[in-house]
């Protein structure tokens, strides 16, 4: 794993934007797995200021939903659709035929899962994963747990998770998730995962101790070949 720490937030949000934009300029055709939340607002933003410069770079690849909010409307404004609509896919115009997406509230969630695993093995693997990590050290909605689930499965949600900012406020919470699995997350070419703030800060402290376990699901990318994370200076202090 590649450790970067960052100035700032906005330092980190720079960073990966570079780096996508280089694999962009590789491959234009690959297949991106877009997280949401807090920490890659500012990238997406960035990376939708390059497409205005050059659309080129853009105007192939393909946009992976990492994971979703399960029983609430696709509208909601706190469903990751809503997000990424707001903050990526729709600033970019990526069509339909380009975007891999759960539904928020489908009549069968297990079936959901299943046709999503379909599209990835057709599509598949990832080239790039985006990933931020949760307060209690998940990745997309793998939960700490004694043990995790490989594939796309509906996840049973923590306490943490649903006071996550995108759904805090919101009297209407979703009743599961729906995500993909460590093996999914696993076969990603190239994972850039993403820290920042000072409410991270003991997540990260954990995390950076390298010790793996599934009770700290993002400690199992110490043992992908290919990561590059990058951390900013409010959550990579310690007052040790």
């Amino acid at each position: 794993m590649r450790i970067e720490i960052c100035q700032s937030y906005e330092a980190l949000s720079l960073k990966a934007k570079e780096i996508v934009t280089s694999e962009l300029g590789q491959h234009k055709a690959l297949t991106l797995c877009a997280a949401t939340g807090g920490s890659p607002t500012r990238m997406y933003e960035l990376l939708v200021e390059e497409a205005g410069r050059q659309p080129e770079l853009f105007s192939q690849f393909t946009v992976l939903k990492l994971d979703e909010w399960g029983g609430i409307p696709m509208d909601h404004p706190g469903t990751c659709e809503s997000y990424l609509r707001n903050y990526f896919v729709g600033p970019l115009q990526i069509p339909e035929d380009r975007y891999i997406a759960f539904q928020s509230d489908p009549e069968n969630p297990e079936a959901e899962c299943e046709r999503i695993q379909q599209i990835l093995d057709q599509k598949g693997p990832i080239d790039i994963c985006i990933l931020g990590i949760g307060m209690n050290g998940h990745i997309a909605l793998n939960e700490p747990a004694p043990s995790l689930h490989t594939n796309y499965h509906v996840a049973h949600l923590s306490q943490k998770s649903l006071q996550h900012p995108m759904i805090a406020g919101d009297t209407e919470k979703p009743g599961y998730g729906l995500t993909l699995g460590m093996a999914n997350i696993f076969q990603s070419r190239l994972i850039i995962l993403l820290i920042n703030g000072i409410k991270k800060r003991e997540i990260t402290q954990a995390f950076l101790e390298q010790k793996i376990s599934t009770e700290l699901p993002a400690s199992l990318l110490w043992l992908h070949p290919n990561v590059i994370c990058l951390i900013d200076r409010e959550a990579a202090h310690s007052s040790n």
